[in-house]
């Protein structure tokens, strides 16, 4: 996999926003790549859609396709911030390896504090050999991601392994271990909330199997709490 650092500024580019991973992707978009910050982020001209300028909102993943020779690469990223130098706008991207699908359906999305789990599994082990996970709150929930009340501060396209509680006595309330997510957007929580941060994130899984057990959790919990979309 090419390095940031082998792509040379003034490089062109097509982009992509992909929201289905099943469907091919439409490189539908124009910029250039324009510097590097650090291993994983980069800036990159405003792109343009149409001939108008477009920015991709901070949840969506965007992938980036270049040519480096006689071989057409392509590179997964989202967008973390808008840098202005002089008078041009550029975006701050945050490349992200793609190790797992993401499945972005039209989930319904509910809203509901409910105690969860996260860690990391680079995080130091405890006097027992264990990794000890941190507690957030939930703001909202869906088949694909949630938002969360959290103390810590993470970059975007970092993954944390989440752990979600059981909900009721049916079985597809019972709790989930080992949930990976990637981290999509964070701010400040408003003064009052639970948690100093806001966090949104977007969960991943292996195969659509993983998806469906993550359906019937956010089903069971609509019922159970009577929830509207």
């Amino acid at each position: 996999m090419a390095g940031l650092a082998d792509i040379p500024s003034g490089t062109k580019l097509q982009l992509s926003i992909t929201n289905d991973p099943s469907g091919e992707p439409v490189f539908d978009m124009l910029s250039t790549f324009a510097s590097i910050i650090d291993e994983s982020a980069f800036t990159i001209s405003m792109p343009l859609r149409d001939g108008k300028p477009f920015q991709p909102d901070e949840s969506s993943k965007v992938l980036l396709k270049y040519n480096m020779g006689s071989e057409v690469m392509v590179i997964a990223a989202y967008c973390d911030d808008v840098v202005k130098k002089g008078i041009r706008n550029y975006l701050k991207m945050r490349r992200v390896s793609e190790q797992r699908q993401f499945f972005q359906r039209k989930d319904e999305r509910y809203k509901l504090a409910i105690p969860v789990r996260y860690m990391q599994p680079t995080w130091p082990l405890n006097a027992d050999g264990r990794i000890v996970p941190e507690e957030a709150m939930t703001i909202d929930i869906s088949a694909g991601g949630m938002a969360v009340f959290i103390s810590q501060m993470f970059e975007v396209g970092e993954s944390l392994h989440l752990s979600l509680p059981r909900i009721g006595t049916d079985e597809a309330g019972q709790g989930i271990n080992d949930l990976v997510s990637v981290v999509c957007w964070y701010r400040e929580a408003p003064k009052g909330s639970p948690r100093r941060l806001m966090c949104g994130l977007q969960f991943r899984f292996a195969d659509e199997s993983e998806h469906k057990v993550l359906a019937d959790y956010v089903g069971n919990i609509k019922n159970v709490y009577k929830l509207k979309a």
